[in-house]
């Protein structure tokens, strides 16, 4: 039986992220069971609190990015806010934000300041364009970093407009980056003693998630263009219209291609000198395309991905959402939606993170927390803050 203690367990992380990139880094962290202190703004805090969908007037975003964290709030701004967080850094392990470059500076609380409060802090950074460059005071968003990054230019189709992905990438990508830093920083910590300064783009993180499109203009110097759903190196590797929708049909090497020809009952186009090899695949595309489709449209999704797959040719339906959240494999058996109880909505699946552990858990451990809920607990144990204190830095609207 896994332990209800996480891989992270015993890892403070102090989280002033907003939004998605730095929230869902802190997620990822709290979910594997760092305790993660979200430390908000007392007007307001995130901005996502006032973003849908909503549920009883409150916001499922928020809630989603932000359970298996604890809550406290603090004026940065204020001369009280600043002492009390930095007495919160010398217990801490971790520090993340996602200001635009030179905020903390500002309100001098960069890592220059807090790596002298406490010299094995490690500071993850998240933001459009990273610390240095010419652009790193630019304000950076998700479709800033697609556009940016190259992505926009290569998905679509051809001859169509350059199109965001369907869900926010660079935000995502930012946020598995600056986590995947921090954790290295973390081990490296265990043999120095010495924190790091975790720097991570959303630029940088589309650019590094580009790779072969990246690599076919390194090499070749052509510009890929948007192709679609096919695929720049191999073929068929598409979507194909089935009778209710859109099936998956991934036959990326000869071994496949021949076992798909199997299935299709079309032997002879396996020696058909347009599709010999991947690449003749490749440049015969739209003939190819022609052929399977041929075959596609007289079956149902799931007729074609079980005949596929039972024959050993990766294949998959083109979900919608609603087919996601019932599909047995993903929901039941991966446990991708599970559920908490998340105060002033109610009962609420949310989505879990990618990771599945045998020796530990990595799951939600709480629901989000309202703005300030731990204020009290977490100022005492961190900041040695009284009551008396407590109701002082509350009139003075530093909490």
């Amino acid at each position: 039986m896994a332990s209800e203690k996480g891989l992270l367990d015993g890892v403070v992380v102090l989280d002033l992220t907003r939004v998605l990139a730095g929230p869902y880094c802190g997620m990822l962290m709290a979910d594997m069971g760092a305790t993660v202190i979200k430390v908000e703004n007392p007007k307001g805090g995130d901005d996502t609190r006032k973003m849908g969908p909503f549920i009883n007037n409150n916001s499922v975003y928020y809630a989603n990015f932000n359970r298996s964290k604890y809550g406290c709030t603090l004026n940065l701004k204020a001369p009280e806010g600043k002492e009390i967080f930095k007495k919160m850094v010398k217990k801490a392990d971790v520090v993340i934000e996602n200001y635009r470059p030179g905020t903390m500076e500002k309100l001098g609380l960069g890592y220059d300041v807090l790596k002298e409060v406490n010299p094995g802090i490690i500071y993850g950074a998240v933001s459009g364009f990273g610390h240095t460059g010419p652009y790193s005071k630019r304000p950076g968003y998700d479709i800033v970093g697609q556009a940016m990054g190259g992505l926009m230019s290569t998905t679509g189709w051809p001859g169509g407009r350059p199109t965001r992905s369907g869900t926010p990438m660079s935000d995502v990508l930012g946020g598995l980056n600056l986590t995947i830093g921090i954790l290295a920083a973390l081990y490296n910590k265990k043999s120095t003693g010495l924190g790091e300064l975790v720097d991570v783009a959303l630029v940088d993180s589309v650019v590094s998630a580009m790779e072969n499109i990246m690599m076919i203009y390194q090499a070749e110097g052509r510009i890929p263009q948007r192709i679609g759903n096919r695929y720049e190196s191999t073929y068929p590797y598409d979507a194909f219209p089935a009778k209710d929708g859109d099936v998956i049909i991934a036959a990326g090497n000869n071994k496949l291609y021949a076992i798909l020809c199997d299935v299709m009952k079309r032997p002879e186009l396996k020696t058909d000198t347009r599709f010999l090899e991947i690449r003749d695949r490749v440049k015969n595309h739209e003939d190819m395309f022609k052929e399977i489709s041929a075959w596609t449209e007289q079956y149902k999704i799931d007729e074609i991905v079980k005949a596929l797959n039972d024959a050993g040719c990766p294949s998959s339906p083109v979900n919608t959402l609603d087919r996601v959240a019932a599909e047995p494999q993903i929901a039941q058996y991966r446990g991708m939606f599970p559920e908490i109880d998340q105060p002033g909505i109610g009962k609420l699946k949310i989505t879990a993170t990618a990771q599945k552990l045998t020796r530990t858990k990595s799951c939600p451990r709480k629901p989000a927390p309202l703005l300030g809920e731990d204020n009290a607990r977490i100022l005492a144990d961190m900041a040695g803050v009284d009551t008396t204190q407590l109701s002082e830095l509350k009139e003075k609207g530093v909490i």
